[in-house]
């Protein structure tokens, strides 16, 4: 196809940023979403490529998914560029068009070699695959009471010295760090990140709810997957997840596989939560879209059995949920809308990670990262900044 010409996704629900569109169109060139409209706006051009479905597709922004590991036997920690090019060329399967890609608590050596790998790749990524739009550094900053699958004998107190050399190492591409607030110093750390435009989330912590309105006032703003690695809810202490469900400032992280959290805690959550602050995640491994075995996570055998991936005694370890399952997993549970969806998939995390104003909803002028989905929610066609990263084989 002409480099020059215009990709017309024709007839199809258009779910763009203040309307649905039941019978619309979307047009992409160079990259970026040119025009939207009704069917009966559509003013064919010459070099137009036009893509006639029908109203039951559904196109929706890309999924931005900012707690992701791995997938299809690539690691963010792997420290190598074919890994995230796995990554990136795989997760416009499930709907994803941008990632973080995250880290977790390892040497300072391995965190700093991922660290610096990622951030060139950063810098050197084309657009036919899924964009790694930042780091995610899970981690060493952590509380030893709430490690889960992160390694004990890694975790740190959080140091500001040390995360300012990783800074340096990633580029400036660290746009959001897991951290406890509890912990020694770990105040001055989430300062230092709200200072330097970096998303401070609490998460692997075992604050209590005052704990958490301190860290609030000192600049975090986000809860690393909810349920899983903190202080539950008691009702003398509401911990980290009363306060997910009750601070306003913070956006939240949720894996809704129906395994880290049963499908009633999704629906209590985001009954307490709403669209406004909930992103979807999927904390997937290297597991993902590969058959059952054993595989490596920070140099410790997870095993993964169809749905779940576990630790030999039977901790939770990440994920293999693709974001297309979390999509279709979210609104049986909760019976929200797809409305909804696209706020907790695309639009909630562009606003948090300051990336409204380019990507994170279907608006003229923004990147083309968008995703067809048919009657039954499966992704059908996905586009990375207006070129087709993936397509539905018949």
């Amino acid at each position: 196809m002409d480099t020059h010409s215009s990709i017309i996704i024709y007839n199809v629900t258009v779910y763009s940023e203040n309307q649905t569109l039941k019978n619309g169109y979307i047009k992409l060139t160079d990259k970026k979403i040119t025009e939207i409209g009704d069917i009966n706006q559509y003013v064919r051009q010459p070099k137009d490529h036009v893509i006639e479905l029908s109203p039951s597709y559904k196109v929706i922004p890309g999924a931005i998914d900012v707690h992701i590991h791995g997938v299809y036997n690539a690691d963010a920690m792997d420290g190598t560029a074919e890994a995230l090019k796995t990554m990136a060329r795989t997760l416009p399967k499930e709907g994803t068009t941008s990632f973080l890609a995250t880290t977790m608590t390892q040497s300072n050596e391995a965190v700093e070699k991922a660290l610096r790998n990622a951030g060139a790749y950063i810098e050197e990524q084309t657009n036919a695959d899924a964009e790694v739009v930042g780091i995610h550094l899970e981690g060493p900053f952590i509380s030893p009471k709430r490690a889960g699958a992160q390694p004990p004998t890694h975790i740190q107190d959080p140091n500001v010295a040390l995360f300012q050399e990783w800074q340096k190492a990633a580029g400036g591409h660290i746009k959001l760090v897991t951290l406890a607030p509890e912990q020694p110093n770990g105040l001055a750390l989430t300062s230092y990140l709200k200072e330097t435009n970096v998303v401070a989330s609490i998460g692997h912590s075992d604050s209590t709810y005052d704990q958490v309105g301190e860290a609030i006032e000192a600049g975090a703003s986000h809860i690393t997957h909810l349920y899983n690695g903190m202080r539950g809810l008691h009702h003398r202490e509401p911990g980290v997840l009363g306060a997910a469900y009750l601070r306003d400032e913070l956006f939240v992280e949720l894996i809704t596989d129906g395994i880290h959290c049963r499908p009633e805690m999704v629906k209590l959550a985001y009954d307490q939560i709403t669209s406004e602050r909930m992103i979807l995640i999927t904390d997937s491994l290297r597991a993902k879209w590969l058959k059952n075995g054993t595989y490596d996570l920070g140099g410790q055998p997870v095993h993964v059995n169809d749905t779940t991936a576990t630790l030999a005694d039977g901790t939770l370890a990440g994920s293999i949920l693709k974001m297309n399952d979390a999509i279709k997993n979210t609104m049986s549970f909760t019976n929200c809308s797809l409305e909804d969806i696209v706020k907790m998939t695309a639009e909630n995390p562009a606003k948090q990670l300051n990336l409204f104003d380019t990507k994170g909803s279907i608006k003229i002028g923004k990147d083309a990262d968008i995703v067809v989905l048919n009657e039954n929610l499966d992704v059908e066609m996905t586009f990375c900044r207006g070129a087709l990263s993936f397509k539905k084989e018949d």
